[in-house]
């Protein structure tokens, strides 16, 4: 699963591609493509004023 995500972080191409449903990921169940689109869709906020 690392080697895939990696390999998607070199590709966003291809995640646009997935997302519009013009993809699949064969051998990967549709709950963890969800999982790993849902991680490209979703924004993560580094900045904290916990980590300061």
């Amino acid at each position: 699963m690392m080697n895939l995500i990696q390999y998607l972080e070199k590709k966003p191409d291809l995640v646009a591609l997935l997302k519009s449903q013009k993809a699949s990921l064969i051998g990967i169940s549709s709950m963890e493509q969800k999982a790993i689109l849902d991680a490209y869709s979703s924004e993560v906020e580094l900045e904290s004023t916990a980590w300061l």
